[in-house]
């Protein structure tokens, strides 16, 4: 699959998934934003797009706000001239029970970040999607469709299951306009998760080894499966799916 002279914004891209998706684009000839928090892992990032011949902008920025969410699609029109493929990945995981104090300052910071964002940044995109036919591509998780995780994990569920209701409204929306709209639920995905969770090594193991028992094909993917998969959404070999929920879980909701 070729996207070259394509122009793609990754946001989420400073490891695991978000920067398995922006490298596999560069890979395949197209130029890329990446968006993230983390100056140091995005710029490991860049080296590794650009080391494929991408023309690579970097954004430095928090998607919760209205302005970087605004900034993020201005600049990348400005500097590569179009937008043909946006991916919304950036996602946080805090937790928080009900009745606990936190609760709703927990809900609002999960659902800003990984719900509304996408839908300010989306807003934003899809005018410069509509010129270039382009798609848009949603990273939820099989916790927006189904309450297997703890109860504390209800933000985190919640906002995947907005997630999933947006992805086919906005396919509704824009399906007039040639536009492409598909959602991506993974599973367990090995990436910095429970380092960045504050794990010592010896509890990370635990967590994966955790995550494989709990999968049908007792395994946990890489992120490049799930690249793999957001690269076919975008190509025209998919030219025909919109409005479409796609899992790759190893078979977990079916344990």
């Amino acid at each position: 699959m070729s996207f070259k002279g394509k122009v793609v914004i990754v946001t989420g891209s400073s490891s695991g998934i978000g920067a398995a998706i922006a490298i596999q684009f560069a890979k395949e000839g197209a130029n890329v934003t990446i968006v993230g928090r983390n100056e140091v892992k995005l710029n490991k990032v860049a080296e590794q797009c650009e080391s494929f011949g991408a023309k690579c902008v970097k954004i430095i920025a928090d998607v919760a706000s209205d302005d970087a969410a605004k900034r993020i699609v201005t600049e990348t029109v400005e500097k590569l001239g179009q937008l043909d493929i946006l991916v919304n990945n950036a996602g946080i995981a805090k937790t928080a029970f009900l009745l606990a104090e936190n609760a709703v300052e927990t809900f609002d910071l999960v659902m800003n970040t990984n719900f509304r964002s996408a839908v300010v940044i989306t807003h934003h995109a899809a005018p410069h999607i509509i010129k270039t036919k382009g798609n848009i591509i949603n990273i939820s998780s099989i916790g927006g469709l189904q309450a297997t995780a703890t109860a504390n994990f209800m933000p985190y569920c919640v906002s995947k299951a907005a997630m999933n209701h947006f992805t086919k409204f906005t396919a509704k929306e824009l399906a007039p306009h040639g536009v492409r709209v598909n959602v991506v639920n993974p599973g367990p995905v090995k990436t910095d998760i429970a380092e960045n969770a504050g794990y010592v090594p010896q509890a990370q193991d635990y967590f994966w080894q955790k995550m494989k028992e709990g999968t049908a094909l007792k395994r946990v993917s890489d992120p490049e499966e799930i690249a793999d998969l957001v690269l076919f959404l975008a190509s025209d070999k998919a030219k025909a799916v919109t409005g479409s929920s796609y899992v790759s879980d190893n078979g977990m909701m079916i344990v």
